[in-house]
């Protein structure tokens, strides 16, 4: 990726490399070849099913937001509505979910037992305009894909890997690209090149002004995995709901409002135990004298400055609490500072807990800002910001291969992996990051010390292997 041509186009099994920065570089090279040779499939599908869903979201919504209906000077009370949609389809109504503006369709999710149906209804007349299985339209199968490839947890580990080699790539694409000689070319592609000189100045100058983006979706991406975000980085930011003021607890969290694979709840409270209902503690919530339904909590949430849309998830058991939930990742609104999840206690009408945005740890605000920022959900800005950038993204991984099969020899039935270089000075220094990695990334550590050890102590001891990779 470098522009220096003493390090430009080493073909030769062992580099003649003899400086430090020679043996460094061709080892940097290494990684990044070996690293990418995994990361490169699933970047492509990150990449593809993320514009997916982007442009769902955008041109037809995920939960019937788009519907549109003719606004008309008086609307039905929510109750209604919810009598409604469950006329149409009979069930136990589980969550309203609110119209952006006037001119547009009212959302109830409706269990019927066997699945969860989405029922839209114009909130004037009454009239059912349609209803759907939630969570199964194309959407949702790039979801899937996009965060498990439709195997589960088996899935989400490997994904888990990709995420965290594509941080090595990005940390080793640097080092390749890093300007040496004082040379500032390397800021914009030499369209003057031919062949593989010019497809790796386009594959290193795209590749460094997408790095510090690629990072961030990389991080966030990574805090949703299950093994570094749910067993490290989450638990250590979850909120805290000794914050609530000796608010009886739920033995169930803020997970199980989660349907299915499906991430609901923000992330700093998705493992932060639910309070439950049934006391007489709490503060002012519904009018009092009105009864605790779904006309007054719609109110409430509107009393405690919720605009636009936002949803009300009903009470699940004798002890569950309606909970009032506004925030971006869902798409209610596109300012993730405005994000607001109040629980009321389904006898009383008295608020449990509320927590803001404000109230989340660095890095719960982090990731309110960063879910909506990776998702495309912050404005037109950050779809055509999230566009360009999931195009450079598949750019560079193709010209990636493209650079490696032009620089393979013709006809040749091995890998042509870059040459290790010879005597590496720095070798006991490799393993502490790969086991400093194990420790901070765990998934990763274990990869690349894997890699490590088959490089090292089985590829450098086969002949025939060596021969086969090299």
């Amino acid at each position: 990726m470098a522009k220096d041509s003493q390090f430009a186009d080493v073909r030769t099994e062992q580099p003649s490399a003899t400086s430090l920065s020679q043996k460094l570089y061709f080892a940097a090279w290494r990684w990044h070849f070996y690293a990418a040779l995994y990361v490169v499939p699933f970047m492509i599908m990150l990449a593809v099913t993320g514009l997916m869903m982007m442009f769902i979201t955008q041109f037809d919504g995920r939960d019937g937001e788009k519907i549109a209906v003719t606004p008309q000077s008086t609307a039905l009370s929510v109750t209604d509505q919810a009598a409604a949609a469950t006329s149409a389809v009979p069930g136990d109504v589980v969550e309203y979910i609110g119209p952006k503006s006037d001119a547009l369709a009212t959302v109830f999710r409706i269990n019927t037992g066997d699945t969860h149906q989405m029922v839209a209804v114009n909130p004037y007349t009454g009239d059912v305009l349609g209803n759907w299985d939630r969570r199964t339209g194309w959407y949702d199968f790039a979801d899937n894909v996009h965060g498990s490839l439709l195997l589960g947890d088996t899935g989400d580990r490997l994904i888990e890997i990709a995420a965290g080699l594509g941080l090595v790539l990005v940390l080793t694409g640097l080092y390749l690209w890093w300007p040496r000689g004082g040379d500032t070319s390397v800021f914009i592609p030499n369209l003057k090149a031919r062949g593989r000189t010019l497809w790796k100045s386009l594959h290193a100058v795209t590749g460094f002004w997408i790095s510090a983006l690629l990072v961030v979706f990389l991080i966030s991406g990574l805090a949703w995995a299950g093994i570094w975000g749910g067993k490290y980085v989450q638990a250590w930011s979850t909120f805290p709901a000794e914050k609530w003021n000796d608010v009886p607890l739920s033995d169930s969290t803020h997970a199980s409002m989660n349907h299915g694979n499906q991430n609901d709840v923000p992330w700093a409270l998705e493992q932060t135990p639910m309070p439950a209902s049934g006391s007489d503690v709490g503060v002012t919530g519904t009018a009092e004298g009105a009864p605790v339904d779904l006309n007054s909590l719609v109110a409430l949430g509107r009393d405690l400055g919720l605009k636009g849309r936002f949803r009300v998830a009903y009470p699940r058991d004798e002890t569950g609490v309606w909970t009032i939930n506004q925030d971006s990742m869902s798409g209610d609104s596109a300012t993730p500072t405005i994000d607001a999840t109040i629980h009321v206690d389904q006898y009383t009408g008295k608020i449990l807990a509320e927590v803001r945005f404000a109230d989340y740890s660095v890095a719960g605000k982090s990731m309110a800002v960063g879910i909506p920022l990776h998702m495309g959900l912050m404005g037109l800005w950050n779809l055509l910001l999230n566009t360009v950038f999931c195009l450079l993204v598949i750019f560079v991984c193709v010209s990636g291969v493209v650079m490696w099969l032009k620089r393979r020899p013709s006809k040749a039935m091995r890998l042509a992996a870059p040459p290790a270089p010879a005597d590496m000075p720095l070798f006991k220094g490799v393993l502490l990051i790969a086991a400093l990695l194990s420790v901070a990334f765990p998934l990763v550590g274990v990869t690349l010390l894997a890699v490590l050890a088959f490089d090292v102590l089985v590829v450098g001891n086969i002949p025939a292997l060596k021969r086969a990779l090299s």
